[in-house]
């Protein structure tokens, strides 16, 4: 390590094959924490490469555990995090809001790094058991149109690095990863991402794989469409700027999308969101998200029609029924 520590202190970049290498040694243990933490750290100094990124994503998808999902056609609704942001959950909320208009999503995630409570966090407490069992996640999938799949099950080349990335408490390339990650290899992507520079990073990735994807930027730093300003939208590699407005919703304030202090607090909007009863900057917000992953799950669907879709689910009682059919398999 010390060996590539140098090189890349000479702001040097790593080809494809070079970055595939480290992070499988690094999965495999051959280096140190300090060592890890220093080749983290770089990242952190300068942006990530698209070959960096690519090799990366290799060493990963390689070692990863896979989970054969192909028959369900699934999405997944995923965001890097690292926007320092500390929403409340937005992308595992959208998730139920999709099963309940009809998509069947195989939602990765983990714990939160940077932020207070991430997906596992959430799901975790609500009740779900993490399992790697196929039996299990297939059968979650044909009653509810949902399953999670938490990160560490599937990815345990990473436990390595954990301890690290939860001792540094900030965003780390890993960030970028967890959405190219999903070990069920779905055919299509909603995914929000942290800045403008990642969002072509992932534009460019995408368009060499046969996804069909969206990825959205809100230009304030939020990794989805906060509505709290113009968004960064990216469908099949056709870029457009939206406004809250032209997507049917009215500006929200940051203060709007805070998660609580606790957990406690984060379940609690949570399930009023999923009920109906959140704010209406938060029903906005889920809304909006979840019309433009419905769209990436429907092509042929126009966005208001999504956001059609979208509303309904949650106040039909759908979104709620698939999250209660989903929590009542874990029993």
């Amino acid at each position: 390590m010390r060996k590539i520590l140098t090189y890349l202190f000479e702001h040097k970049t790593l080809s494809r094959a070079e970055a595939e290498e480290v992070l499988t040694n690094i999965a495999k243990g051959a280096y140190s924490d300090a060592e890890i933490a220093a080749f983290l750290t770089v990242y952190l100094m300068r942006s990530i490469t698209v070959d960096e990124l690519s090799g990366f994503r290799d060493a990963l998808l390689n070692l990863c555990t896979r989970i054969d999902l192909d028959g369900f056609d699934t999405i997944d609704v995923c965001g890097t995090g690292g926007d320092n942001k500390d929403t409340f959950n937005i992308s595992t909320l959208s998730t139920f809001v999709l099963a309940g208009a009809g998509a069947s999503v195989a939602k990765h995630g983990n714990y939160g790094v940077s932020s207070s409570c991430g997906s596992s966090n959430i799901m975790e407490y609500l009740g779900y058991k993490f399992s790697a069992d196929p039996d299990k996640l297939k059968r979650e999938m044909e009653k509810t149109r949902v399953c999670f799949l938490h990160a560490p099950l599937f990815n345990p080349a990473m436990k390595n690095v954990a301890p690290v990335r939860k001792a540094l408490k900030i965003k780390t390339f890993i960030n970028i990863l967890g959405p190219m990650i999903n070990p069920s290899f779905p055919k299509k992507q909603f995914v929000g991402v942290f800045s403008l520079e990642l969002a072509r990073l992932y534009n460019y990735l995408y368009q060499q794989s046969d996804k069909q994807f969206t990825i959205v930027h809100s230009l304030d730093g939020y990794d989805e469409v906060s509505l709290t300003d113009n968004a960064k939208i990216i469908v099949n590699g056709v870029e457009q700027i939206a406004s809250p407005e032209s997507l049917g919703f009215s500006r929200v304030e940051s203060k709007d999308l805070k998660n609580g202090a606790t957990l406690d607090d984060a379940a609690l909007i949570f399930m009023n969101v999923l009920g109906g009863r959140g704010t209406k900057a938060q029903q906005m917000v889920v809304t909006a998200n979840s019309a433009l992953a419905l769209q990436c799950y429907f092509p042929g669907k126009h966005v208001d029609e999504c956001t059609d879709m979208a509303r309904q689910s949650i106040e039909s009682g759908k979104a709620l029924e698939a999250f209660k059919k989903l929590m009542a398999l874990q029993s």
